[in-house]
C-alpha cells in the first residue's frame, strides 16, 4: 500500500467542513402537477403510496406531465432494455426527494435537475450513467457475496461463526439500482432473469427457525429480504417472537430500506402496536431489536422519515441504525456522508453505522469506488461526530465478508487488486485445508486505475 500517498490524500479533505444544525424539509409533492391534488391525508396512507408507485415511463409522465424532456425518457429505456438489473420501483415518498428544490418554470430545468441528483442516481439509473467501456467489472457476479452457496436452509446465509442473514422474502416496496441482491430481489430484467425462492414463505420461515433452535452457537439474526416493509406484519410478528423464544439469540435486526422510502409504513398505527409488544417481550428476556435502514443521501431524511424513526424508537426498539452505500455520484465525499450522518443523528435519532463499498455485481462499476478513495473519505469524517456516531466504511470481501477498508493486507494500486484474510471460516470452507491460509480480493473500478492498469485489464479480458 502507498502509505504516503494515502496520508497525503488524507489530508486534503475538499474544503472545511462546517457543522450546521440544519432543519429537516418535506419537499412539497404539489410542486409536480400529477400530484397537484394529493392531500396530506393521502400522502401519509402507506396503501396510497404502494398504490401510485411509479415503475415505468408512463408512470413518470403521469407525475411529472411535460417538465421532463423527452431525451431523459430515452435515456431511461436504454437502460432498461441494455443495462439494468433491477426493475423501477419508487413509491411517491423517493420520488418527491429526487430534484427538491427545482422549481421547472424554465425548459429543462427539471431534466437537468434530474440528472444531477444524488438519489436519482441511483434509484432510477439512464444509460449515459453506465460506464461506456467497462459497465461491468471482468471479476463481478451476480451474487457477488456468495450468500446462496452459504445457505444452510433456504434463505438463511451463515457466513459469521455467530451471526446469520435470514432472507424471508424477495420483493421490496422500492429497488435500488445497485441491489447487491439483484439475483434474487425483485422482477426480471431484460438482462437477467432472477433465481426465485422455491419454499413456501410458511415453511421457508419455520425451516429458518428450526436450524437456529439447533444451533445454540448463533446470537444474532439480520432479518432482512427484500425488504421487511413488505413482509405482512403479522408474518413477520410471528417470525420474530419465535426468535425472541430461542436462548441463544441475543440481537435481532430488521432491516427495511422502507423506513426512507415508505415510513408511512413503519409509523402506522398496527405496526407499532406490534413492534411494541416485541419489543416488551425482548427487554423482558434481555434481547435487542434494532432496525437497520439505507438512506444514502441528505435529502432522503424528511420530517416523515424522522417521525416514523421516533415513533419506532418511542414503541421500545433498542436502535434505529443507517446502513449506506458509498457510491460515485451519490455521496463519494467527506462533506456529503457528514451532511447525512448529522441529519439522521440530529433529528431522526437514527444512528450512522456503516457505509459499504458497492458490490461487485454487473453493470455497477459507474457506481463503485475505488479503495484508496474510500480509505481518504474514512479518514476525513473522523473527528466530527460522536465516536459512537461515526460510521466506518467497509469494503465486502467475497468470501471474507465485511471488512473496514484500512484492513487490507495488501493493495496494488496499479491492477486496482487489494488482498484480504480473515480470522474464521465459513461453513462452507469448513472442509477446505487450505482455508485458513486463503487470501481474499476485491477489485477497484477499472476506469480509476493509471492507464497501465487499464491496459492490462483490456489485455487481460480480450485475451
Amino acid at each position: 500500500m502507498d502509505t504516503a500517498r494515502s496520508q497525503t490524500e488524507s489530508a486534503a479533505i475538499e474544503g472545511v467542513y462546517t457543522y450546521r444544525s440544519n432543519p429537516l424539509v418535506e419537499p412539497d409533492w404539489r410542486r409536480f402537477p400529477g400530484w397537484r391534488d394529493v392531500t396530506e391525508a393521502q400522502w401519509a396512507d402507506p396503501q396510497w403510496q404502494r398504490a401510485h408507485c411509479v415503475k415505468d415511463a408512463r408512470g413518470l409522465r403521469a407525475v411529472v406531465g411535460d417538465l421532463l424532456d423527452e431525451e431523459f425518457y430515452e435515456d431511461w429505456e436504454q437502460d432498461r432494455r441494455h443495462r439494468a438489473t433491477m426493475s423501477v420501483l419508487l413509491p411517491p415518498q423517493m420520488l418527491n426527494t429526487m430534484a427538491p428544490d427545482a422549481a421547472a418554470a424554465r425548459p429543462g430545468e427539471l431534466t437537468k435537475a434530474f440528472y444531477d441528483d444524488p438519489v436519482r442516481r441511483y434509484m432510477l439509473p439512464v444509460f449515459s450513467d453506465r460506464h461506456p467501456r467497462w459497465p461491468s467489472h471482468p471479476m463481478a457476479s451476480r451474487d457477488s457475496l456468495h450468500e446462496q452457496d452459504m445457505w444452510v436452509v433456504e434463505g438463511l446465509t451463515h457466513r459469521y461463526p455467530t451471526k446469520v442473514l435470514a432472507e424471508l422474502l424477495s420483493t421490496c416496496p422500492q429497488y435500488c439500482g445497485h441491489c447487491t441482491r439483484m439475483d434474487l430481489v425483485g422482477n426480471s430484467t431484460p438482462q437477467v432473469t432472477k433465481n426465485r425462492l422455491l419454499l413456501k414463505p410458511a415453511d421457508r420461515a419455520e425451516r429458518i427457525l428450526e436450524h437456529l433452535r439447533a444451533s445454540p452457537g448463533i446470537r444474532d439474526v439480520v432479518v432482512s429480504g427484500g425488504d421487511l416493509a413488505n413482509l405482512p406484519w403479522p408474518r413477520l410478528e410471528r417470525f420474530v417472537a419465535g426468535l425472541l423464544e430461542i436462548e441463544s439469540v441475543r440481537d435481532i435486526r430488521l432491516a427495511s430500506k422502507g423506513l426512507v422510502g415508505l415510513p408511512q409504513h413503519w409509523s402506522s398505527g398496527p405496526v407499532l402496536e406490534g413492534v411494541e409488544r416485541l419489543a416488551r417481550t425482548a427487554r423482558s428476556r434481555g434481547v435487542r431489536i434494532a432496525l437497520h435502514t439505507h438512506a444514502n443521501a441528505a435529502q432522503q431524511v424528511t420530517p416523515g422519515v424522522a417521525r416514523a424513526a421516533w415513533a419506532l424508537l418511542g414503541a421500545g426498539l433498542h436502535d434505529v441504525r443507517n446502513q449506506g452505500v458509498l457510491m460515485r455520484g451519490v455521496n463519494d465525499s467527506a462533506h456529503d456522508l457528514l451532511d447525512l450522518c448529522f441529519a439522521l443523528a440530529d433529528h431522526a435519532g437514527v444512528t450512522p453505522y456503516y457505509f459499504y463499498m458497492c458490490d461487485m455485481i454487473p453493470n455497477a462499476e459507474h457506481w463503485r469506488v475505488p479503495l484508496h478513495r474510500a480509505q481518504v473519505i474514512q479518514r476525513q469524517i473522523m473527528g466530527y461526530l460522536p465516536g459512537f456516531a461515526t460510521p466506518r466504511i467497509v469494503c465486502d470481501v467475497p468470501m471474507a465478508g465485511k471488512r473496514w477498508v484500512d484492513q487490507a493486507d495488501s493493495y496494488d494500486r496499479e491492477l486496482g487488486v487489494s488482498h484480504w484474510s480473515k480470522s474464521y471460516l465459513t461453513p462452507l470452507e469448513a472442509a477446505d485445508p487450505d482455508a485458513h491460509s486463503g487470501s481474499y480480493h476485491y477489485y477497484d473500478p477499472i476506469d480509476t486505475l493509471p492507464l497501465s492498469g487499464q491496459r492490462w485489464w483490456r489485455d487481460t479480458r480480450q485475451g
